[in-house]
């Protein structure tokens, strides 16, 4: 079993053919740095859009745009700390300088544990800003550049997870946000008319620097190797074994962008093995 994250390759992108995948279209992108992020930046510049990449680390982010322009496509980083609405409203005016804005992808995301009654606020505060305020902003900027667009239209797709759908213990805010993140993609698509919509995807474990780094040392605190950390206890309520791989989870963004998916308005992409439904 390979537990590392993998290389990011064009024969395994989704890869559509649909008139508003064109290069005067920007796709923003929140977390372009690593994992996720990173796998839905390059998979859209793959699919012929105009990439801004949004990170607050500089040299992840140009390793993602060096990604992009091997595979054929175009990244452009745009420093951003999410945290700072002066930083979200810099983004959005260049990545507007770019070309049309058409599509946006709220994939950044902390994670921080703890009881409720032990959690502290000021970590509270960074995550909601990190990933609830800085969607809500973002959307909200974007949306009009969307509607002056050719044919008035747009999509929004939010990283969600499992902990949109149920919440475990000691991950309070984060259950907290990703349950605001589908009902940010409800709204906009409740005031969208049809034409501006979003979408949330959820999934469970993901191959991304986030999730890896914590199997060693809970292959050492439980006396059991990193292959039975993944099977057993990451992946223990799956009926998929396997941890996804960020492209995997690209792709479903790359598939709810595109015109194949007009029907999903406000709706979810539940990939997660099975473990919210057959739980």
């Amino acid at each position: 079993m390979e537990i590392r994250e993998p290389a990011l390759r064009r024969e395994d992108m989704l890869i559509l053919k649909d008139d508003n995948f064109e290069r005067r279209h920007v796709c923003i992108i929140t977390g372009a740095g690593t994992g996720i992020g990173r796998a839905t930046a390059v998979a859209a510049a793959a699919n012929n859009l105009l990439v801004a990449g949004l990170d607050i680390n500089e040299e992840a982010a140009e390793e993602t745009a060096a990604i992009a322009r091997e595979l054929g496509g175009e990244m452009v980083f745009i420093r951003t700390d999410l945290t700072k609405d002066n930083d979200i409203e810099g983004a959005v005016a260049k990545a507007a300088a770019l070309g049309t804005i058409k599509y946006l992808a709220n994939i950044a995301g902390i994670q921080h544990i703890n009881s409720i009654e032990d959690f502290p606020m000021e970590k509270y505060d960074l995550m909601q800003r990190i990933m609830l305020r800085a969607p809500f902003y973002l959307s909200k900027l974007a949306i009009p550049h969307m509607k002056k667009s050719a044919g008035g239209t747009g999509v929004i797709g939010n990283m969600a997870s499992i902990h949109a759908h149920i919440t475990t213990m000691n991950k309070p805010v984060y259950n907290i946000t990703k349950f605001g993140l589908r009902a940010l993609a409800q709204s906009i698509s409740a005031e969208g008319g049809g034409n501006i919509r979003a979408f949330t995807v959820s999934t469970g474990f993901v191959k991304t620097p986030l999730a890896l780094n914590q199997i060693p040392s809970q292959a050492a605190q439980r006396g059991i190797t990193p292959e039975a950390v993944v099977t057993d206890v990451m992946m223990g309520k799956s009926r998929v074994k396997e941890m996804m791989s960020p492209v995997e989870v690209a792709n479903l963004f790359i598939f709810g962008f595109s015109r194949y998916a007009k029907y999903l308005v406000g709706g979810d992409l539940l990939f997660d093995g099975g473990v919210v439904l057959t739980y």
